[in-house]
């Protein structure tokens, strides 16, 4: 039993999205970002996601390894391409289509 609980967690742990998100501070711009990509995670991603966010004020050597220019910035670690996404997230079609993140992967309803 307790290879087949590994099992499942690994495969659960691979097919996870991982995202960072560039912030530049408490601006308007960054904490419309920060709500907007939890909504949308939390909607489309419930469970299935991981998320850090980063201040490039506080962090200036993390923006340049990830080559950030702008933010705010999203970072699109896995599952598949790594992919970014400048600005505050808040079209939320063009996200989760850029993104990948499929309605099936949404959880269902209690009961419904």
């Amino acid at each position: 039993m307790e290879s087949n609980e590994k099992d499942t967690q690994t495969v659960s742990v691979k097919n996870r999205f991982r995202f960072r998100l560039y912030i530049a501070g408490a601006k308007p711009k960054s904490s419309l970002a920060i709500s907007n990509l939890k909504r949308i995670c939390e909607n489309h991603l419930f469970g299935m996601y991981d998320l850090e966010v980063i201040d490039i004020y506080q962090e200036p050597e993390r923006a340049t390894q990830d080559n950030i220019l702008a933010v705010p910035a999203l970072v699109k670690e896995s599952p598949g391409e790594r992919q970014k996404l400048i600005g505050d997230l808040s079209n939320e079609r063009h996200i989760i289509e850029t993104l990948g993140i499929s309605k099936d992967l949404r959880p269902s309803n209690h009961g419904t």
